[in-house]
């Protein structure tokens, strides 16, 4: 080899070792993984109609909520809803199809009644217990992983509503939810039973007793994979006496911080509910009463054939669910619970 050509590879790679040295001696760039949504169509009608949007960064996973509350203090406190699977929080604040209609009528009286409304979205990175993806759902079950939601809604409660009270307001919170978020409701109300004053789960099952199967192909629905599953009969949710068995051996470990006074709950549901079998909500409801949950009767709509459509929020729950919440307010005042 001659000299030249050697001198030439020497001086190519003294060039490379000078570039790779400068290029590790810059500041490294930060990349947001998971960086913050811009609103969405839906989100923007919301805010018209005088909702604020709010973003919080929550172990890593940007997480949406919609909120509005009366001019002035919040005597009536604050109401937490939780959408059902598929769904999405902003159908609580604008109803561009008939179903979510009376989502949005119960917002708008609760609004009406007093109370500030908290409207949570749920992620789509909940997996199964095989690390399958579920789709657009609250992770409403018990797994041998850390949740995804109770951080998000401890949050909501303990930072998010405390800095945005105003002065002289009621500090109850109030939960509610529809199907996976009911669900939702029961795990997040009693893992927080200090903090939550009454819920209120609407066509909900145990979530402590059930688990999902993620595997493709076992529904239609375009946002939601998989299937619900009771832990005692093995029967999918949506079968009769799907829930209903003698004992409960298969039952995970009940959440709770073991207040001196439990929240006080009313179950919402229809008899003839087609996705979420009747007797889930008798099962959730026997399961609450077990672990010291103080209840009120359920709240049973009748009437029809077994549907998909008895599973949805009726305008029916609107009313009797805010003088659930208005009574228990009142139970809090007389107990001496701080203005």
């Amino acid at each position: 080899m001659s000299q030249l050509l050697l001198q030439q590879i020497l001086q190519q790679k003294l060039s490379v070792l000078l570039l790779c040295t400068a290029l590790a001696s810059l500041p490294t760039p930060t990349l947001a993984s998971n960086p913050e949504p811009d609103p969405t169509y839906q989100e923007k009608q919301c805010l018209s109609r005088g909702w604020q949007r709010t973003v919080m960064q929550v172990s890593g996973i940007p997480r949406v909520l919609l909120w509005k509350a009366p001019a002035g203090p919040w005597h009536k406190g604050a109401i937490i809803v939780l959408h059902g699977g598929g769904g999405e929080h902003f159908q609580w604040c604008v109803a561009n199809v008939l179903v979510t209609k009376a989502q949005v009528n119960f917002s708008e009286l609760a609004l009406a009644e007093g109370f500030a409304v908290f409207l949570l979205n749920s992620s789509d990175r909940v997996t199964d217990n095989e690390g399958r993806v579920c789709g657009k759902i609250w992770d409403d079950e018990v797994r041998n992983r850390p949740n995804l939601d109770l951080p998000f809604i401890g949050e909501v409660i303990n930072q998010r509503i405390p800095s945005l009270r105003p002065d002289g307001s009621r500090q109850e919170i109030f939960l509610t939810g529809l199907s996976s978020g009911g669900y939702m409701t029961v795990r997040a109300a009693t893992h927080f039973d200090d903090r939550v004053t009454a819920f209120a789960p609407v066509s909900s099952g145990d979530p402590y007793g059930w688990h999902r199967i993620c595997q493709a192909g076992m529904t239609v629905r375009k946002k939601v994979r998989g299937a619900g599953f009771d832990n005692e009969t093995g029967k999918q949710i949506i079968e009769p006496d799907s829930c209903k068995a003698p004992s409960y051996p298969n039952e995970k470990n009940w959440d709770s911080a073991n207040p001196a006074t439990k929240p006080t709950f009313k179950i919402f549901r229809h008899a003839l509910d087609g996705i979420n079998d009747s007797s889930c909500g008798e099962k959730v409801g026997a399961q609450l009463r077990q672990h010291g949950y103080p209840g009120e009767p359920d709240f049973i709509l009748q009437g029809g054939r077994r549907s998909l459509v008895n599973h949805l929020w009726q305008d029916d729950y609107n009313r009797p669910l805010l003088d659930f919440f208005l009574l228990q307010l009142k139970a809090s005042q007389l107990k001496g619970g701080k203005p």
